[in-house]
C-alpha cells in the first residue's frame, strides 16, 4: 500500500472516530427531590456527567418553551409520604418554593422565579406560561417566569398533582390526590370548566397526540382511567393489577405506545392506547416515578426513587441496559437537545 493511500484511510478512521464520539445529540436531566439538584446523564457514555445544587425538593422537571432552559418545581414543605401524621412535621420553609431556571448553554442554576406555594408538577404552555400546581394552596397558578409574576391561581381540590397541557394547548388537566378528580382549565378564560371524577390518588395526565383521550394515572387503585375528552368524561378504565402503583406516563409521538411506571410495583407497563389494552410489563427498578423516551424511541429511562438510580431500558427488547447513580431520590425525567 502507498504512502498516500495509507494516510487517506487513517485521515478517514479519524474523522469517522471523532464523529461517533460526539455520541447522541441530546442529554437525560434527572430533578433529584432529596438531594434537592439536578443530575445529567450522557446517554452516549451512560453515565453521569455533573450534578447541579437547584434547591429544596427538586421534583416536577421541563423545557421552557424556547428550548434554551429547563425548569424545576423547588418546595420548601416537608416530606409528607401517605400515613404521615403532618401535625408532627416541621413548618414549611416558603422562601425555598418556586421554579428554579437552569440554563443549558452555560450548564448552571440563573435564578428561581415565584411557583405559589409548595410546586410540584407543572405544564409550560407555547408562550412560555407555566401552569403550577400548589398544593398547600389547593390549585393551579399560571405563571410569568420571565417576570416571575403569579398571573392566577384557580381552585382544583385539594393536593393538585399532576398538570398537562392539551395537544391544542387549550386547556390544562389537574389531577387532586386528596379527591380523586381531574380538574379542566381553560387557558384563555383562566376558569375550571369541569372536574372528573377518576380512580383514588391521581398523579398524572398524558394525552393522545390528536388529544381525543387522556389517562390518568390511579396509584391506589392500580387503574389508569380513560377520559373522553369532548365528552369530558371517563369513558374506560385500565386494570394493572395488585400491588401496581402507577405513577408517571411517556406516550410515543405516533400514540401507539403508552408507557406507565407501577411505583412500588416496580414494573413499567407497555399499553396500546387506541385498543386500550397491556401488551407487556416488566420489572425495571425500586419504586420508579418519571419516566422519558429518548428522540428516537429507542431507550426509555426511569426514576428509581429509593435506589437513587436510572434505570436505560431498551425498548425494543424490554430490557434494562444499564442502572446509572444519580442524586438522592430522584423524581423527574426530561430528554433535551443540548
Amino acid at each position: 500500500m502507498n504512502t498516500s493511500l495509507k494516510l487517506a484511510l487513517l485521515l478517514s478512521a479519524a474523522l469517522l472516530a471523532g464523529c461517533g464520539s460526539s455520541g447522541p445529540e441530546y442529554r437525560v436531566y434527572i430533578s433529584n427531590e432529596a438531594s434537592g439538584d439536578l443530575t445529567v446523564i450522557d446517554p452516549g457514555r451512560m453515565e453521569a456527567v455533573e450534578t447541579v445544587a437547584l434547591g429544596k425538593r427538586a421534583r416536577g422537571i421541563h423545557s421552557s418553551a424556547d428550548g434554551k432552559w429547563i425548569l424545576v418545581a423547588l418546595s420548601g414543605s416537608p416530606f409528607a409520604p401517605p400515613g404521615v401524621d403532618e401535625s408532627t412535621l416541621p413548618p414549611p420553609d416558603h422562601t425555598a418554593d418556586g421554579i428554579g431556571i437552569f440554563d443549558i448553554a452555560q450548564n448552571k442554576m440563573l435564578r428561581k422565579v415565584p411557583g405559589g406555594s409548595d410546586p410540584e408538577q407543572f405544564a409550560v404552555g407555547k408562550d412560555g406560561t407555566v401552569y403550577i400546581s400548589n398544593e398547600d394552596a389547593a390549585g393551579v397558578s399560571f405563571v410569568d417566569p420571565t417576570h416571575g409574576q403569579v398571573l392566577h391561581t384557580i381552585h382544583t381540590g385539594e393536593e393538585p398533582e399532576g398538570v398537562t397541557l392539551t395537544p391544542d394547548a387549550r386547556y390544562v388537566y389537574a389531577t387532586s390526590e386528596h379527591d380523586g378528580t381531574v380538574t379542566v382549565i381553560d387557558i384563555a378564560t383562566a376558569q375550571a370548566v369541569k372536574t372528573i371524577k377518576v380512580g383514588r390518588r391521581p398523579r398524572s395526565v398524558t394525552f393522545l397526540p390528536d388529544g381525543s383521550r387522556a389517562f390518568v394515572t390511579n396509584e391506589n387503585d392500580a387503574t389508569l382511567s380513560v377520559i373522553d375528552t369532548g365528552k369530558l368524561d371517563v369513558a374506560n378504565t385500565i386494570a394493572l393489577g395488585d400491588g401496581m402503583k402507577p405513577m408517571g406516563q411517556a406516550m410515543s409521538r405516533d400514540g401507539s405506545r403508552l408507557y406507565v411506571t407501577a411505583g412500588r410495583g416496580k414494573k413499567l407497563f407497555v399499553i396500546d392506547p387506541v385498543a386500550m389494552s397491556i401488551l407487556t410489563s416488566f420489572e425495571v427498578g425500586d419504586r420508579p416515578w418519571g419516566v422519558a423516551l429518548s428522540p428516537d424511541e429507542k431507550l426509555l429511562f426511569t426514576a428509581n426513587g429509593p435506589s437513587n438510580d436510572v434505570s436505560v431500558i431498551d425498548v425494543a427488547t424490554h430490557t434494562v441496559e444499564k442502572k446509572i447513580k444519580v442524586g438522592e431520590r430522584p423524581w423527574g425525567v426530561l430528554v433535551s437537545a443540548r
